[in-house]
């Protein structure tokens, strides 16, 4: 356990943005060679917390302290000169310079004619590889690489700059089990040789995995910094959102009504082939499987966003044209994508505009959308999904990961689907939004409609459907009711294997 001076001190620091208060007096120390959580919900102020840490923002009040001397970290640069190294969920390299290139970027070797020694670039590059003990080529560009690659490169930067605090904020939620396994071989290997690690995610297992200590956040303030070993994953939920959470999965039984999606011999080659089901009103389904099994491929087919090569989909008896979303709408279909900053939303309209873009025709008169209306309808949505926002006229851009995935739901229940398609509806968000929304497409199914719902989280899978449907590259390979479904029935249908007797 890592004792001593804290590297990094954190002491009453605030932070507003207009009338928003995101930081208010938190005070925390990170030490050299531990690896410190810092949680909470979306919106609790996490993310002012790293950019406060990263130079981006400066705390209206309050100070950082490296090494007991106050930190000016006015710019991202005095606080990479300050030993500050942050590696976010989405990298942001330099896509078309090298591997090598993108670590010395700033602080490029120089040969003897003050011109830069590419050799001597590449060798360094090459010997943080070794020290991490990752296989990555120097010369290749940075384009092409997957972000557990990227993530890495990032890492190397770090290093390269003798980096002291490293933030990691939701590095864990674009990888695999694999990469992630070895992110944290790579983290702990940075920890061992001295680095404060501040570590940013809403998978407990991953925090528990990783962290020696947790500082609580809730609502923009400190609320506890704990040792992990001294506390429960059901404590640090209850101190996070401030009440008893209840169920997670609060799945309501319904009796499923007539068919409203009929799904027949889909394919579009090489993706996916063949693939047959219904979902009927009332009934959430499933689609379970590995990352690559074709999932969000065969749903963004459904609703016309991606072609398909044959096969026939029908809404309440009516059939959908291929690749056309705006008929899909008209028949009462929603999806809600994977990716909702790409996807879901635009980012530098409003959080109303963002709500009332699917209804924009309904709500405009002689042709024109007047702005009561828009904002009465984007303000009812919002409210009924408990969306946190300052003014309903901001950039959607400025909202926390959860409050932006309301904004996404809240955009398409809007429209009153009949069948509502969601897309890893939870990924990236708390724990806390989490159960709003499974208690929404709990609520929404006992309404009547259809949900067809795309999940990696197995718990989610099994909490909250009435069948699951297992796809594995490409095929629909079992179809389990919630009676038989269980964590390995699914799993062993996902990979292939066969349950040992």
């Amino acid at each position: 356990m890592a004792a001593g001076t804290p590297v990094l001190r954190v002491r009453a620091v605030s932070k507003s943005f207009g009338a928003v208060a995101a930081v208010r007096e938190v005070s925390f120390d990170l030490y050299g060679g531990e690896a410190h959580a810092l949680v909470g919900e979306n919106g609790a102020g996490k993310s002012t917390i790293v950019k406060m840490l990263a130079g981006v923002h400066r705390p209206d009040s309050g100070t950082i302290e490296l090494n007991g001397v106050p930190a000016e970290l006015h710019t991202p640069a005095d606080a990479k000169a300050a030993g500050i190294a942050v590696i976010y969920q989405e990298p942001t390299l330099f896509p078309d310079l090298t591997v090598a290139e993108n670590i010395a970027m700033g602080r490029q070797p120089l040969g003897r004619f003050k011109t830069i020694d590419r050799a001597a670039m590449v060798r360094q590059a090459a010997q943080l590889f070794t020290r991490l003990g990752v296989s990555i080529d120097p010369n290749r560009p940075a384009r092409g690489l997957s972000i557990a690659d990227q993530q890495l490169v990032e890492i190397a930067k770090a290093l390269s700059a003798d980096a002291r605090v490293v933030v990691m904020d939701e590095p864990t939620a674009a990888l695999t089990g694999v990469e992630v396994e070895r992110l944290f071989a790579v983290a702990r290997s940075l920890r061992d040789d001295g680095a404060a690690l501040m570590f940013i995610s809403h998978r407990f297992e991953e925090i528990t995995a990783l962290c020696e200590r947790v500082t609580i956040m809730r609502d923009g303030r400190h609320v506890s910094t704990e040792l992990l070993a001294g506390i429960t994953v059901d404590e640090m939920v209850r101190k996070m959102v401030g009440r008893d959470l209840g169920a997670l999965f609060p799945k309501q039984d319904v009796t499923p009504g007539a068919v409203a999606l009929s799904v027949r011999d889909l394919s579009r080659d090489p993706v996916f082939k063949d693939v047959s089901f219904d979902v009927r009103a009332g009934e959430i389904v499933a689609l379970a499987g590995l990352i690559g099994s074709g999932r969000s491929e065969v749903v963004q087919s459904i609703f016309g966003v991606d072609p398909r090569d044959s096969g026939t989909v029908e809404i309440a008896g009516k059939a959908l044209r291929p690749s056309s979303p705006k008929q899909a709408m008209a028949a009462g279909v929603a999806l809600v994508p994977e990716d909702r900053r790409q996807q879901g939303l635009v980012m530098e309209l409003s959080i109303e505009r963002n709500v009332t873009l699917p209804r924009s025709r309904s709500l405009s008169r002689l042709g024109f959308l007047t702005g009561g209306r828009e904002r009465r309808s984007a303000r009812e949505w919002t409210e009924r999904l408990t969306t946190k926002y300052g003014r309903l006229s901001d950039e959607v851009g400025t909202l926390s990961g959860g409050n932006q995935q309301k904004v996404v739901l809240a955009k398409w229940l809007a429209t009153k689907p009949t069948v509502l398609i969601v897309d890893e509806p939870t990924r990236g968000i708390d724990v806390g939004t989490k159960a709003e929304v499974h208690r929404l497409m709990s609520r929404l199914a006992a309404e009547g409609v259809a949900v067809l719902m795309v999940s990696s989280e197995l718990p989610e899978v099994l909490g909250m459907a009435d069948r699951v449907l297992v796809m594995r590259e490409g095929r629909l390979v079992a179809e389990l009711d919630r009676s038989e479904a269980t964590e390995e029935s699914v799993m062993f249908a996902a990979t292939g294997q066969e349950a040992s007797l």
